[in-house]
């Protein structure tokens, strides 16, 4: 499997963005699918993810109710609707995935897409 982000951008603060990711090759029911993101200096973080099978989805506190992660099967991509954006959101946007069962730790994907910069202006 091999994954390719795409969409980020620069946005105003309470603006949106939409994230979309690709995948290519193989990929299995029990996939789930899931954004990190690093800003500079910090560790990368955990934003969302969600189940390739039954779309249970599941979010980081800090993003709660403002993004929306979705999948479409059938175009094997998973997006990442970002609304109400904040200046903390910036950051590098990556997308996941693994096997089993969703988790929040980066450590536990073994495939990576190429990042994509979220820049959000006050």
């Amino acid at each position: 499997v091999q994954l390719q982000a795409s969409g980020g951008g620069l946005a105003q603060a309470g603006g949106s963005l939409t994230l979309s990711c690709a995948a290519s090759g193989r990929t299995f029911q029990n996939y789930n699918m899931a954004w990190f993101r690093q800003a500079p200096g910090k560790e990368r973080e955990f934003v969302a993810a969600v189940t390739w099978n039954l779309g249970t989805t599941h979010y980081a506190d800090s993003v709660k109710g403002r993004f929306t992660i979705s999948r479409d099967r059938a175009k094997k991509t998973v997006t990442l609707q970002m609304n109400s954006l904040k200046p903390e959101d910036t950051a590098v946007y990556y997308c996941a995935t693994r096997t089993m069962g969703i988790e929040t730790r980066s450590a536990a994907y073994n495939i990576w897409g190429r990042g994509t910069q979220v820049t959000v202006s006050s």
